[in-house]
């Protein structure tokens, strides 16, 4: 069958220049069978609109298509020749928008990037300089990145990389790169780290401590770290589903198509599902609950997906990372972006990166001698509260930012001084209004608030677990600084760790654990971060913005998060609205809530796609 879309196809193919669009038809024609055929009759309207019928054989059955000339007149025109080059490189040869389908990433970014410095378009360009060259991208950027050094350019190619078999240590070090990167990792809620292979627990054997004398005490209370996790996950999926029996629940009847108690369900279809739904839950539970006994050491898998620009600099740092395994990743990571992106970090190692290498050493070495000689002036914290706004505005100030931000965009030229001022002499109704306003419409966390709320930042200084410290560092829009991972600030216990009666075997775990790190830290403290569990409390400190704020606590206090994210999430939020309560009221999907079963509903919604799926 011939669809409408080829005749569109075809009347663009008449003439290259036009724009088609499908204005009207007298007729909806849905297809046309290919033995039936057509004829066409243009009517000039003026110089940029021409009517286009299209008139199907022994039918009255007829189109009508508005041809727009607007741009005619710029728009290039392709021989059959050129356009059968075209097509394996371009979604299309007769349009003014098109996708770039051509093979090699750095084909791609040169086409890309000549757009600053020729009037060309980039069929065209691509036709006189890649089609003839089949080195043009790479000799592009030879020329551009090594004799220009233009930076922006390298931003112009991608690359998917995949890292197996990291440590959380040397994962949470290259995750600390936040521009031009995404990364997904291996999770600990949907996954049991609890198998072994060849009879090893998979954790990193780090290389200087398997080479000092620490090696055997360091194997010890790893092994001892995976044994507690791996013979409690049975049990705990058990008392969890003893305190919160499946027949409390309600599941999805396809007969009455509601949800019902689970000992009402009659379809066994519905009974499986609902026990698909449970056991789902059940596990990621019991996983969440034993993830504090695993080590930083455990090994996980990495996806990243960046731009040539971030990777070439997140290369050059990692050549130059005080850890041998980070090190070691560096020279793998950049041997496999040589295969697909080669010309975007070229300069990762060469003089240029070496030089940044140094850059780098010298002032970290410089900053560290620094630090011992004044950090010793200041005493440790006892008591840190794992949630702290240590610095804030003061809230007309605050206020003012935020409208004098919203007035700004729409106003009609009035300065930004000028809006200031204006607004500090509103009445607070009057301004609390338009924050109000600003944040009215919004239906779910996905609406987020505008740019106006970047106005107004925070400081809070963090004192969490290591394995919730994970959660945070995935989000990028903020300034996150953070220490070594260390023993010496005491570790979180789960509710269901005492209540299941294994608190003596997961303090003992704790126990080794600190031992050994005592010992190694003492000339290696990069390397005993390694043995430090994810139930250690970590410091770290996060500069926010409100507008990033909003989305972070909205996204972390969601009933299926886990419960660490979400009650300090939900600390965030309670001091925020202490020192700002109107603004506070622009969070308006935070759930303050707390839930025994936290993946459940989630699970449910998945289960109901997936049962819509077939």
């Amino acid at each position: 069958m011939i669809s409408l879309s080829n005749l569109l196809d075809y009347l663009a193919h008449i003439d290259n220049r036009s724009n088609v669009g499908h204005s009207c038809s007298m007729t909806t024609i849905s297809e046309i069978r290919p033995n039936r055929t057509f004829w066409l009759t243009f009517t000039t309207i003026n110089k940029y609109i021409q009517i286009c019928y299209v008139f199907i054989h022994d039918s009255y059955e007829y189109c009508i298509f508005m041809i727009h000339n607007s741009h005619a007149s710029f728009y290039d025109y392709f021989s059959d020749e050129e356009g059968s080059i075209l097509n394996s490189h371009f979604s299309n040869t007769n349009r003014s928008v098109f996708a770039i389908i051509t093979p090699k990433q750095v084909d791609r970014g040169a086409l890309m990037a000549r757009y600053s410095r020729t009037d060309k378009t980039m069929r065209r360009i691509f036709l006189d300089e890649f089609a003839k060259n089949p080195n043009r991208g790479e000799e592009f950027y030879k020329r551009i990145l090594l004799e220009y050094g233009d930076d922006s350019v390298a931003e112009l190619g991608e690359a998917q990389v995949a890292i197996e078999w990291v440590s959380n240590i040397a994962s949470k070090e290259i995750e600390d790169h936040r521009i031009g990167l995404s990364y997904l990792e291996k999770s600990s809620r949907y996954v049991a780290f609890d198998q072994k292979v060849n009879g090893q627990y998979k954790y990193c054997r780090e290389e200087r401590i398997m080479s000092s004398s620490h090696a055997d005490r360091y194997l010890q209370a790893c092994d001892h770290a995976f044994d507690v996790y791996s013979k409690n996950i049975q049990s705990m999926q058990r008392f969890i589903s003893e305190i919160d029996p499946i027949d409390r629940f309600f599941f999805f009847d396809s007969s009455s198509k509601r949800d019902i108690p689970y000992n009402n369900l009659k379809s066994e279809k519905d009974i499986e599902s609902a026990r698909r739904i449970y056991n789902a839950t059940i596990k990621a539970k019991s996983l969440d609950v034993l993830r504090g006994l695993l080590p930083a050491s455990t090994l996980t898998n990495l996806a990243i997906t960046g731009n040539g620009r971030a990777f070439e600099y997140l290369l050059s740092t990692m050549y130059v990372s005080k850890l041998d395994e980070v090190k070691n990743l560096a020279e793998q990571l950049h041997t496999e972006l040589n295969q697909v992106i080669a010309a975007f970090v070229r300069r990762a190692n060469d003089k240029y990166g070496r030089s940044l290498q140094s850059y780098l050493a010298n002032t970290r070495s410089a900053i560290s001698e620094l630090v011992q000689h004044h950090i010793k002036n200041i005493e440790l914290d006892e008591n840190t509260r794992s949630v702290k706004l240590i610095n804030f505005e003061d809230n007309f100030d605050a206020e003012v930012k935020i409208v004098s931000a919203i007035l700004y965009e729409h106003a009609e030229g009035q300065s930004l001084e000028k809006i200031i001022k204006y607004t500090k002499s509103i009445t607070p109704e009057d301004r609390h209004k338009i924050i109000q306003t600003y944040t009215k419409f919004r239906t779910n966390r996905r609406h987020r608030p505008g740019r106006a709320f970047e106005m107004v930042e925070y400081t809070f200084e963090m004192l969490t677990n290591f394995g919730m410290f994970r959660d945070m560092h995935r989000h990028r829009i903020l300034t996150l600084e953070r220490q070594l991972l260390s023993t010496r600030h005491g570790y979180d216990i789960p509710v269901e760790v005492i209540d299941l009666d294994i608190v003596k075997d997961y303090k003992d775990c704790m126990y080794k654990s600190n031992e050994i790190y005592e010992i190694i830290s003492k000339n290696m403290p990069e390397e005993a971060q390694y043995v430090v569990n994810f139930a250690y409390k970590y410091p770290y400190f996060i500069k926010i913005n409100l507008r990033e704020a909003c989305h972070l606590i909205e996204l972390r206090t969601t009933p299926q998060g886990h419960q660490d994210y979400r009650d300090i999430c939900q600390k965030m939020f309670g001091q925020i609205k202490l020192v700002h309560p109107l603004l506070a009221e622009g969070i308006k999907f935070v759930d303050l809530n707390k839930y025994e079963l936290e993946r459940f509903n989630a699970e449910k919604n998945a289960e109901k796609k997936r049962s819509e799926l077939h």
